[in-house]
């Protein structure tokens, strides 16, 4: 797989941006370094300006590339799901079973992120942190109705909707198949923050991971046996 997706280019929406980050070095550095700082300093204290510092370049540079910091972290989470939705693609793509394929989706999309050792400037481990942490941010905003409707968040949208077919493929007459594949998804990134900052909320640890949850949450709502 890793040899596949180096042959992919992620595409986000370029309504996103102002000049394609991943046509330049110097765009590649702002979405690499942007994340390393993100992650270190969190959103809220994030800026352009502390941003031009860490690669060395004017902060007029980064404008260049994003008219501001929401449309950044806007194209970064946009990027991650992209990302996630190729891992999704090519792990199932060849499970004929639909219950083994709903399994493997939901381990894909639940699982702990490993770094992807084939796109150097981007770690996706540090990226998957700052979905975690900061992508509820990305749409719990008053302009998220025009966002949506200019297709902001369609890769994550699709992601759902991918999920959503396979639960009905195993259960046609399942009411709530929407509503389960958002859970799922948006699930996985709040057991992941309570497992990190509020442990004692969850069963979450070292040992138990979300996937797990998931997995055995789904399984019972939709009567399955566990093909793992």
């Amino acid at each position: 797989m890793k040899h596949l997706l180096s042959q992919i280019k992620i595409e986000v929406n370029d309504k996103l941006y102002l000049k394609d980050p991943e046509s330049t070095d110097l765009g590649r550095r702002i979405i690499q370094h942007s994340i390393l700082l993100i992650d270190r300093m969190g959103f809220e204290q994030f800026t352009f300006k502390k941003l031009g510092k860490e690669i060395n370049s004017n902060e007029s540079s980064v404008y260049r590339y994003f008219e501001n910091k929401h449309k950044l972290l806007l194209y970064l989470t946009s990027w991650y799901w992209a990302w996630k939705e190729y891992q999704l693609v090519f792990s199932t793509a060849n499970i004929v079973d639909a219950s083994a394929k709903l399994q493997k989706a939901m381990q894909v999309l639940t699982r702990q992120v490993e770094k992807d050792a084939v796109i150097s400037h981007i770690d996706e481990v540090v990226l998957s942190r700052i979905v975690v942490n900061e992508f509820s941010k990305s749409y719990l905003t008053k302009e998220v109705d025009r966002e949506n409707k200019e297709g902001f968040f369609a890769v994550h949208h699709r992601l759902v909707l991918r999920l959503r077919e396979m639960i009905l493929e195993v259960r046609s007459d399942y009411p709530y198949p929407s509503s389960l594949a958002s859970t799922i998804l948006e699930g996985s990134l709040h057991q992941f923050f309570l497992k990190e900052h509020f442990p004692s909320l969850t069963e979450c640890s070292e040992t138990i991971l979300p996937s797990d949850y998931f997995t055995h949450m789904v399984l019972n709502v939709l009567n399955l046996k566990n093909n793992g």
